[in-house]
């Protein structure tokens, strides 16, 4: 027993210092947590939503599997193409408008400017107010009757009537994308400066001594050292404005005739107001592929190593 006893604590001591050598078992034991509430968390939300979509079940009654009979139905639904037409023009236009505004913004709080520290602070402001607020001030804003961007165009004299935001297919297409670039702009911008802090200054000057303008430094230094960033960024900012259900739900409800419905709010319709929670599901998980490609378009396209070292693809 003694001898036994003797032993062990040797063991254990062998037993951590291969441990301390192998990198990838101790990562693997500090990731074991978190791996466990995302296998809670998500895991099994996303299975059950796909199996979901595989049956007919409605609120009150537990339904049958009927296999793809929901995809082919959605397939031959106008309303359903319709909101993946939206929501293909709303991410894109969005995302698109936030990069360009938000690197523009990063590339002038990058610079000597008087009070960076509170304007940053105030760029922070349209990210930090709850999604739901935000919705509420631009329902305001847009009100068809009492709109204060319609009132003070016509105080100007630029406009004869109210400007019916929300009320005009195009035009609520239009308000709500403006609702969420104000909202998106100002995640881009301070990611991207972030990331801009992170360039040496000496790079810029030896650029500057040899005869390089802004936009030769802006294309052989920022954007290529940025681009890692650029690629996080814009996978985040995809999928927020892929996803996206607060904003469009509380200004719309995805009217006017179903202009402004994404598949997000389409789902959440469908399912829990609709009760049919199938069909929902159905429409849920085939977001799903459209957010895998965004993923692999950034870890394939965006990240690839030459890019990162400012080279140039073969």
């Amino acid at each position: 027993m003694a001898a036994i006893g003797e032993t062990r604590p040797v063991d254990q001591v062998n037993f951590l210092a291969r441990l301390n050598n192998n990198r990838n078992l101790l990562g693997l034991l500090f990731m074991l947590p978190a791996a466990a509430i995302l296998l809670l968390f998500l895991t099994y939300p996303l299975g059950l939503g796909i199996w979901l979509g595989l049956t007919d079940v409605k609120v009150g009654r537990p339904g049958r599997f009927i296999g793809l009979e929901n995809y082919a139905w959605l397939f031959e639904d106008h309303i359903f193409w319709l909101s993946v037409f939206n929501t293909f023009v709303y991410t894109t236009a969005a995302s698109v408008i936030k990069f360009a505004l938000g690197l523009w913004l990063a590339l002038l709080l990058n610079r000597h400017i008087p009070f960076k520290a509170f304007i940053r602070a105030i760029v922070l402001l349209p990210f930090i107010v709850p999604t739901v607020l935000s919705a509420l001030a631009f329902w305001w804003i847009y009100d068809s009757q009492d709109s204060v961007i319609s009132w003070i165009l016509i105080e100007a004299g630029l406009l004869d009537e109210t400007i019916d935001f929300l009320g005009q297919p195009n035009n609520a297409r239009a308000s709500v994308i403006a609702a969420n670039i104000w909202r998106g702009i100002p995640f881009v911008a301070i990611t991207l400066l972030a990331g801009l802090q992170t360039i040496p200054a000496s790079l810029y000057e030896a650029a500057t001594i040899d005869g390089a303008g802004e936009w030769q430094r802006f294309r052989h230094i920022t954007f290529p050292l940025l681009t890692p960033i650029i690629a996080v960024v814009m996978t985040f900012s995809v999928l927020f404005t892929f996803t996206d259900f607060q904003l469009i739900w509380v200004m719309t409800r995805g009217g006017p005739i179903n202009a402004t419905h994404l598949m997000a709010t389409l789902s959440y319709q469908r399912a829990i107001i609709g009760g049919a929670l199938g069909e929902g599901a159905a429409i849920a998980t085939a977001m799903i592929p459209f957010l895998l490609a965004a993923i692999l378009f950034s870890y394939f396209g965006l990240q690839r190593r030459k890019w990162q070292q400012g080279g140039r693809d073969d």
